[in-house]
């Protein structure tokens, strides 16, 4: 069907002419194409955030972490049948994974006392060998990481987390100042950029900043400090391994388990997590969620949709007399059909265009608001604007082909 400008010419005076119930049956899908906008625009910022968190994570990595034994008596147990995790599971993974490209210990331990005063809460200690960096893909915003040249020397350097950095050393530059954490003066070398990560698990199970972090060398938190409560602890935290380009990390992260497993003695007093498995798990759920949201959205357009069929069905039968008048003098039935479908599609294209500002409007808010990371994509405004203009026509044509079918005769005789 081919709309001529006398067309629309003429829908827009019959629209105008009734501009309150017009704007009120538009209303309908102005919520409904905002609300498609603002669902997605949650969606794809979910789905950035756990995509960049995941990458942080490395989906070339496989991640071992001890865990925490719940009570003395557990922990106690566990000793009777495993050493825990440790500097000969390290040596065992180096010597029976070929498919690893590189390796870091970790340990943590939560200080007693940091100096400067930090300004929010203390940071953790964290001791990893130098690959921990590469591992993670750690981005420095100063400085350097420390080499395995530090490591082997114990030395007393460390690298700052954006938060510790601000919280113990201020905005300024950081390099070459010294923090004191404990007993042991630490000189920093490098400054990381804030991290992708909202947040990181300590391995006392509580959540912890993952940018509220000093890094040590490992043989440096091994030799210069005591943790108070590493009689409760495995001697290492976690182990963080990447694999070559080409490995399969579900298939090695098997190999890890069963090797493991073997030196456990089948005690389960580790986890082993694969950031490649989570992502494919992430993909499917956000794909779930976002047809969820979609669908509750489209309610919304649906319900619109109604609303046009319902006004239109209205004008129909007020503008009867009209209708026969129009059919005496010549109108073809094409043309009383096209007349009244014009008018709905103006409709849904006029409240589609106002959706869509309110669409971003409603991101806006929701990431104000609610601190929730929202991204309006030019899909999700095409997709709900697109939708709003085939609801137009989809409940314009059968009031438009009910209009056309009045007899003329008894068009003119309605009163």
């Amino acid at each position: 069907m081919i709309l001529r400008f006398s067309d629309i010419a003429q829908a827009l005076a019959n629209l105008r002419a009734q501009k309150t119930r017009t704007l009120l049956t538009a209303l309908g899908i102005v919520f409904g194409v905002g609300s498609v906008i603002g669902m997605l625009a949650i969606g794809s910022g979910a789905k950035e955030e756990s995509l960049r968190f995941i990458e942080q994570l490395g989906v070339r990595n496989i991640l071992i972490d001890a865990r925490p034994a719940a009570s003395v008596e557990e922990f106690q147990q566990r000793r009777r049948s495993s050493p825990g995790l440790s500097e000969r599971d390290v040596r065992i993974l180096k010597a029976n994974i070929e498919a690893m490209e590189t390796l870091s210990a970790r340990r943590t331990m939560h200080p007693a006392r940091v100096l400067p005063k930090p300004s929010r809460d203390i940071p953790e200690l964290y001791g990893v060998n130098p690959p921990y960096g590469a591992i993670h893909s750690l981005r420095l915003a100063e400085g350097r990481f420390f080499d395995a040249g530090d490591d082997d020397a114990s030395a007393t350097v460390c690298v700052l987390g954006e938060t510790a950095k601000v919280s113990l050393l201020g905005y300024g530059p950081a390099a070459g100042k010294f923090v004191k954490v404990n007993d042991t003066w630490l000189r920093v070398v490098g400054v990381l950029n804030e991290q992708l990560m909202a947040g990181a698990q300590s391995s006392g199970g509580a959540m912890q900043d993952i940018n509220n972090i000093v890094y040590v060398p490992l043989n440096t938190m091994q030799y210069r400090f005591w943790d108070q409560s590493s009689n409760m602890k495995d001697d290492l935290d976690g182990v963080e391994l990447r694999l070559k380009p080409e490995a399969d990390s579900i298939e090695v992260a098997k190999v890890v388990t069963a090797v493991l497993n073997s030196t456990h003695h089948n005690t389960q007093d580790f986890t082993v997590t694969i950031p490649a498995a989570l992502l494919a798990q992430q993909q499917r759920t956000q794909t779930i969620f976002t047809y969820v949201m979609v669908a509750i959205a489209a309610i919304s357009l649906l319900v619109g949709g109604i609303g046009i069929m319902n006004i239109v069905l209205a004008t129909v039968l007020e503008r009867t007399r009209e209708i026969g008048i129009r059919r005496s003098i010549g109108a073809r039935r094409f043309d009383i059909v096209r007349q009244f479908l014009t008018e709905s599609v103006l409709i849904s294209v006029g409240g589609g265009l106002l959706g869509i500002g309110f669409g971003f409007f409603l991101a806006w808010l929701i990431a104000r608001t609610a601190e929730w990371k929202t991204i309006v994509t030019s899909a999700s405004v095409v997709i709900a604007f697109g939708v709003s203009v085939a609801v137009g026509v989809i409940f314009g044509i059968y009031p438009a082909v009910k209009a056309s079918r009045i007899n003329p005769i008894d068009a003119l005789r309605y009163e």
